[in-house]
């Protein structure tokens, strides 16, 4: 059990010994290795597995064909202790052991704010529309550590003019007319004029609008070789699976060991076939995305591993779980599309994957797309990005965003954040975790 003297800030973690492969972010300690042969990420999760058990103390790990990401935090006492600390330090020794080489420098994570004049008439809303839980008064997060937290800030004075920014939240097709109306029952209201195939867009009570979109209605031609959303779910062998931005499943594990069991079977599969197989691993549930990273498209051979995923956690005796699947995309409207996306694939450390979209190479967070805008509105938006990153590069991110045409617009509180702002007045907190919190030394 754990007291009140286990418990240290974020300051003290990274001067702790042996965690210099490790950074504070938003939601505690990450470290990212860098995986160089095939296997040796699911050597370290399984190591990761032996450690945990012994601690009974138990990380996120996100795994990735060419990277491990392992969070630590004790959720207890609401942020990190010196348990993160020990584990840390031995997942470190393991991950030299495997020869996976850390990039702490590559770390990230992407949060939101919201601004309301009344935080209890669209927190509703929002929990609704993103599958978050409450966290306090003023805070929804992800259960699965997955996608952005939301902050919901007093604004002073209302600004009722339409975001330039608003959300993408694809769920599976057979769950949207659900969160839908639940989304309206939560005080949403649906600003289109019709229902299209693809996605309906909902404002909450102070007109931010997030767009709840299922991959469904669309035709079989695409170039040989590639399965539309519509055939890959009639497809055999897939039933656990969902096309979002690539085709995702689900299962729930009831602890830690299973999952890792069954991850490092699904990459070691990945492995085999040369696909790449993105792994989110949780204690009670992992969820496994297929599909290229650069455009989510499926192709057979993506299909072919979701069937043997599928066969192998039948196998375990996992249950699936695709209700809970989604994925965020952040849209920004924009009169000068390239100068927006310049801003913002420099800001987030994003690629590109088409003329007017970015993603984070690792998918662990949310895409972005930049959609013409046909007129001006200089309205600071109501909704803004904030992005944590290592201490050691936040002047370097910071430099990188105005090198690629922004500004800074607000430095008071630097070097906790600085507020920079693209082009067109979109604006990012580029935040860090130390010396925000010195309570406890």
């Amino acid at each position: 059990m754990a007291t009140e003297s286990d418990e240290i800030t974020p300051d003290a973690f990274e001067k702790a010994d042996a965690t210099g492969h490790w950074r504070v972010l938003s939601h505690g300690a990450c470290a990212l290795f860098r995986v160089t042969a095939p296997g040796a990420g699911a050597v370290l999760l399984e190591d990761i597995k032996v450690l945990a058990d012994a601690a009974n103390h138990h990380p996120d790990v996100d795994l990735r064909p060419d990277a491990v990401v392992v969070r630590c935090v004790s959720h207890d006492v609401g942020g990190l202790s010196r348990r993160d600390v020990a584990l840390a330090q031995d997942i470190s020794a393991a991950a030299e052991r495997v020869g996976l080489t850390p990039d702490p420098a590559a770390l990230r994570d992407v949060e939101l704010t919201i601004d309301a004049t009344d935080r209890e008439r669209v927190m509703p809303f929002w929990e609704v529309v993103l599958g978050h839980r409450r966290a306090g008064d003023e805070d929804l997060l992800d259960p699965d550590a997955r996608w952005p937290g939301v902050w919901f800030q007093q604004m002073d004075e209302p600004r009722p003019l339409r975001n330039r920014l608003h959300l993408d939240v694809f769920v599976p097709h057979d769950d949207r007319p659900a969160r839908v109306q639940a989304a309206l029952a939560a005080g949403g209201r649906l600003t289109t004029e019709e229902f299209v195939p693809q996605w309906w867009t909902l404002a909450d009570p102070e007109g931010n609008e997030a767009d709840v979109e299922a991959w469904e209605g669309f035709e079989d031609d695409l170039p040989e070789g590639l399965v539309s959303p519509d055939a890959f779910r009639a497809a055999d062998g897939v039933d656990d699976w969902r096309v979002l931005q690539g085709a995702c499943a689900r299962y729930v594990t009831g602890g830690f060991d299973a999952g890792v069991d069954l991850a490092a079977t699904a990459q070691r599969l990945a492995d085999d076939a040369g696909v790449r197989l993105s792994t989110d691993l949780r204690f009670g549930h992992v969820t496994f995305r297929v599909g290229a990273p650069e455009d989510g498209w499926i192709d057979d051979a993506a299909l072919d591993l979701a069937r043997r995923i599928q066969a192998a956690a039948r196998e375990a005796g996992v249950e699936p779980d695709p209700g809970a699947l989604r994925d965020v995309q952040l849209t920004f409207d924009a009169l000068d599309v390239d100068a927006v996306r310049r801003f913002w694939a420099a800001a987030l450390g994003y690629a590109t994957r088409e003329d007017a979209d970015l993603y984070d190479p690792l998918l662990r967070g949310p895409s972005v797309f930049i959609q013409q805008m046909d007129a001006p509105r200089e309205q600071r938006n109501r909704i803004h990005v904030d992005l944590f990153v290592p201490a050691d590069v936040a002047d370097e991110r910071v430099a990188a965003a105005v090198a690629a045409g922004g500004r800074v617009v607000y430095d008071a509180e630097a070097p906790l954040w600085r507020t920079v702002a693209d082009p067109e007045g979109n604006e990012i907190d580029i935040a860090v975790s130390i010396g925000r919190d010195q309570d406890h030394e």
